[in-house]
């Protein structure tokens, strides 16, 4: 298997017995996921969607990415949260995080909808000046604030600089199979349109047309990726924590949580995780953040941010523990090297090659955060490609379900999410918000 859990540096935090009092557990919230029974059973598409996915559909992807390959400079992408972290995660996972400014062969692939900023949308304007561009909007509805505004602009520019027609043919919308407001909008107008399933819910997506269509166009083999999530879905069956390590990283989240760690700092070396790190931080956040419960995400590049909370993480509040992401074999290599006048005083490290800095520097840093009272996950990844990332998505998927059922809530479901949708909607006078606008109204002047 390409992705291991190494917990040796944990050991020191619990017991063997406190880990296996977790077994019983872990193998009832296994049988919850698996028959169907647990809370959130509506949304469980994602456990077979890398084996059991519409053939037909997955096609239609791939040739809409051709298309758009051909078509456009730019592929603009409109969504928020699940609708677009996992398509520029494993963007940047696999390409680059300064993907767009590399010199390539695919379009440019930009995201937007997910923010409400004048700023932001103009800049993205200006990005995309004297090139040719098509959108691809994602939402289930179609009437979350953020994706429609954002939508409403891309689709006015386009029809104005191609006409209706020619826009028609660079519109590619995914959303419901039959309902809602941007399916019936998109039939009325002829775009070409693909599903978000059912029964998977936007931080479980990036397997689905949801993030496969922005991925395909970027260059990536969406087969592989699918190749590697089913890998880790046939892998991870077996309840067995010893056998298990997808089970046993929930399971010592959880031991951790209930010995006061109630924050977790995923840490990574390379920038191009920095978003593969934020799509981990709303699947954890967003499945687990409920009745008052739950394990805060947090995440952080290193070596760069042990020069900004390296301190905090080092010898602050001890309510906290990582787990490191260490990429055994990033497919690149650059020697250091030597200088004569040795300035700097680093001449024993003239011919070393930068991951071995980097690797020992990661060590350095667990040994030294362990000793300061923070117990450390590491989820080795051997090398960096389609499949292995695939597997990797799995991984943590599968983790965060069992997690939240051993943490006792559902972890398919966001209620806390509506709360400041009904409220933007009250204050920005939507029909049927009235009550609501003059009680918040009047909260705000207090």
């Amino acid at each position: 298997m390409s992705i291991r859990l190494e917990d040796k540096y944990a050991r020191a935090f619990f017991t063997p017995a406190e880990l296996a009092a977790f077994d019983k557990e872990v193998k009832e919230a296994d049988e919850l996921l698996r028959s169907g029974k647990g809370p959130g059973s509506d949304f469980l598409g994602w456990i077979k969607l890398p084996k059991n996915y519409d053939k037909e559909e997955f096609a239609r992807i791939q040739a809409a990415a051709k298309k758009i390959q051909k078509k456009a400079q730019a592929l603009i992408v409109i969504g928020i949260g699940g609708s677009y972290l996992g398509a520029r995660a494993v963007i940047e996972f696999l390409k680059s995080n300064n993907y767009n400014s590399l010199k390539k062969n695919t379009p440019d692939v930009y995201f937007a909808g997910n923010i409400i900023s004048a700023d932001a949308t103009r800049e993205l304007f200006e990005l995309c000046e004297g090139k040719d561009i098509c959108v691809n909007v994602i939402s289930k509805s179609g009437t979350t604030t953020e994706p429609a505004v954002a939508f409403r602009i891309f689709r006015d520019y386009l029809e104005k600089k191609y006409g209706e027609e020619e826009a028609k043919e660079r519109i590619f919308v995914t959303t419901d199979r039959a309902r809602g407001t941007l399916k019936q909008f998109s039939t009325e107008k002829g775009y070409e349109t693909f599903v978000v399933p059912d029964d998977v819910g936007g931080r479980f997506s990036v397997l689905s047309a949801v993030g496969l269509l922005p991925i395909a166009v970027a260059g990536i083999d969406i087969v592989k990726l699918m190749e590697g999530a089913a890998s880790a879905s046939e892998e991870f069956k077996n309840p067995d924590l010893s056998k298990n390590d997808c089970y046993r990283y929930a399971a010592i989240r959880n031991l951790l949580y209930r010995k006061g760690k109630t924050l977790e700092v995923l840490a990574s070396y390379e920038p191009f995780t920095a978003m593969f790190s934020e799509w981990w931080k709303q699947l954890y956040g967003e499945s687990e953040g409920k009745d008052q419960k739950g394990i805060f995400p947090a995440s952080v590049i290193f070596s760069t941010d042990l020069h900004s909370l390296g301190q905090f993480i080092q010898d602050g509040t001890r309510n906290l523990f990582e787990t490191v992401l260490d990429l055994e074999d990033t497919g690149c290599s650059f020697p250091i090297p030597a200088d004569a006048a040795n300035v700097d005083g680093l001449n024993f490290l003239s011919g070393m090659d930068m991951n071995k800095v980097k690797k020992t520097a990661m060590e350095g840093t667990i040994l030294a955060h362990v000793d300061g009272g923070v117990p450390n996950l590491v989820v080795k990844i051997s090398e960096r490609n389609e499949f292995v990332l695939g597997e990797l998505l799995y991984f943590f998927e599968l983790s965060c379900a069992i997690s939240g059922y051993l943490l006792g809530v559902n972890p398919f479901n966001q209620p806390g999410v509506e709360s400041y949708k009904k409220n933007m909607f009250a204050l920005l006078g939507k029909p049927g918000y009235e009550d609501l606008r003059a009680d918040l109204e009047a909260r705000l002047k207090n």
